[in-house]
């Protein structure tokens, strides 16, 4: 009898508890998301005010050349390849393309599942210098700087091919935050999926 009654009094111990761990945990998530949210936007606010207009061309500049860049990299070590029918260069610009393509794919899909709005749109305060489409997280130039730089380091060890790589990679990152386009965390989200998409096709290189 006593045995019962312990048992039933840890099942109500336990079944007040569930609830309570379940509700402390959200809270506390609620807490960091909304601590997140703020550092997101502190630092988004401290670009804007701090623009130029010689900064905006630079950086605007730099945001646009990314897709160009992501495309002749790859496109260039194929030509090369051909010409100097280098099996080498040719399996290097495979392996950047479908890096950059399953970056591409993944990052999309990301974005569907998440549908988190733009900077400008949850936030008044902040005014972008151009308002894009789509949704926010992860920033998809940078997933695909971060592709492109990872799989040429890789294709191309060499510190004179890494350093202008991740500077170029990192530059497109800023360039977004600048722009007010995506929010600091879109950006090191997309930092971490297009170097994780690149170390994952790496069995494509010769």
């Amino acid at each position: 009898m006593g045995y019962h009654k312990t048992l039933s009094g840890r099942q109500a111990l336990l079944h007040m508890a569930i609830p309570l761990f379940l509700l402390t945990t959200f809270s506390s998530r609620l807490q960091a998301q909304t601590r997140l949210q703020q550092f997101d936007d502190n630092i988004l606010e401290h670009l804007a005010a701090g623009r130029t207009n010689g900064q905006t061309v630079l950086w605007r500049t730099i945001s646009d050349a990314n897709n160009y860049v992501n495309v002749g990299a790859p496109a260039a070590l194929l030509i090369t390849g051909l010409i100097k029918n280098d099996a080498n260069m040719k399996y290097n610009s495979l392996y950047m393309a479908t890096s950059a393509v399953g970056t591409e794919l993944i990052n999309l899909l990301v974005k569907k599942l998440v549908k988190r709005p733009r900077p400008f749109i949850t936030n008044v305060h902040l005014v972008p210098v151009y308002k894009p489409g789509s949704y926010s997280f992860p920033s998809g130039h940078t997933s695909s700087a971060f592709s492109t730089a990872t799989s040429l380091s890789r294709a191309y060890p060499k510190w004179y091919i890494i350093a202008p790589s991740f500077l170029w990679a990192a530059s497109v990152g800023y360039s977004r935050m600048y722009l007010g386009v995506h929010y600091p965390t879109d950006v090191a989200a997309g930092a971490i999926l297009g170097t994780g998409t690149a170390l994952a096709t790496g069995f494509l290189r010769h």
